[in-house]
């Protein structure tokens, strides 16, 4: 826990020193085109491995009733049969995290012992609320990538800052972007079993998220610095003529740091659940067992012997010893004959 604080501090330390002694085009430039190339050659890299790796078992997960006589009524989206059926709840997972909604939480009570069952809810509803914010900043960044800036961009910023507190405006989904990340690393602090099992990747990933958010308000409400000079270098980079203006403050490149960070190590942490839930068996395949045969693809290539050669290489033992045969054993003919 401690170690992943300070990583993250020594990264935001690093990339401000590094920007105001004159090393903006380190920070700046040659930082996030490596970050990019990692990010996207790991993400590849994970996908064609996972896609590659077989599955020998039928493993879907089951929550409800399999489908087998007429009369009895299938779980369609906890267990379904079909193709569609499998699609319908990988869309539910996905875009709702419907799973996480029903998962429930154990605790072991002193009296008794008894074990007790409880909702887990606000797991599921910080969780939404972190991804969808995330989302949403992550789209209204696109503001700085595109000249002229589409409308449907701008429609963004409006609803984001509908409340308009303060100046400039409050968006919305930083506050709550904030407070889900904020929640989830009290849950990881708070709850001694979970603090018991999480390690530095489980801690990494939420400070340098935190350290994110934080670093881009900072530069929003108080570290205020030239919003047409981070255009007009962010445009340098897309285009792939990269030019470092004056006017930038420190704590853009620290939030660039922050950004470059987390798109490397994304394909190698946790975070990458995000593409690995297509590929997993237990959500993409359909429980059809009953079905269809699942042919094991490790299995490699067998010559089988069938009974009926077995009792033609062993027949005349299997009738000394008495056992029963398909098959009579032909006489041998006699010695006089």
């Amino acid at each position: 826990m401690v170690t992943s604080l300070l990583v993250v501090l020594a990264i935001g330390a690093v990339a401000w020193i590094g920007a105001s002694i004159g090393l903006s085009f380190l920070f700046g430039v040659l930082l996030p085109y490596l970050a990019v190339v990692i990010f996207i050659g790991g993400v590849i890299w994970r996908m064609v491995y996972w896609s590659k790796s077989p599955v020998p078992f039928c493993i879907p997960t089951t929550g409800g009733q399999q489908q087998s006589l007429d009369w009895i009524k299938e779980a369609t989206l906890d267990n379904p049969s079909t193709t569609w059926g499998v699609v319908k709840r990988m869309f539910l997972e996905v875009f709702l995290f419907r799973s996480l909604f029903r998962n429930t939480s154990a605790d072991v009570r002193a009296e008794g012992p008894r074990i007790v069952y409880y909702s887990s809810k606000w797991l599921w509803f910080f969780a939404l609320l972190f991804h969808y914010c995330f989302l949403l900043v992550f789209i209204r960044h696109f503001r700085f990538f595109t000249e002229p800036v589409p409308v449907v961009f701008t429609w963004l910023e409006t609803i984001d800052g509908i409340l308009q507190i303060g100046a400039p405006r409050l968006f919305l989904t930083g506050v709550l972007l904030l407070a889900a990340l904020c929640f989830l690393l009290a849950r990881r602090l708070c709850n001694e079993r979970l603090r018991y099992l999480s390690l530095m990747n489980d801690y990494f990933p939420l400070y340098l998220l935190l350290g994110l958010v934080g670093s881009g308000m900072c530069l929003r409400y108080f570290s205020k610095t030239d919003i047409a000079s981070v255009k007009v270098f962010i445009m340098g980079l897309v285009h792939f003529s990269p030019v470092v203006p004056q006017g930038i403050s420190p704590m853009f490149f620290v939030h660039l740091a922050f950004l470059s960070a987390l798109l490397i190590c994304f394909p190698f942490s946790k975070l990458m659940h995000m593409g690995g839930i297509f590929f997993s068996p237990t959500r993409n395949m359909a429980n059809n067992s009953r079905m269809v045969r699942h042919i094991n693809p490790w299995n490699p290539p067998k010559k089988y012997t069938t009974y009926a050669e077995y009792e033609d290489n062993f027949r005349d033992a299997m009738a000394e010893a008495g056992l029963p045969l398909e098959k009579e054993p032909t006489a041998k003919p006699s010695a006089a004959e």
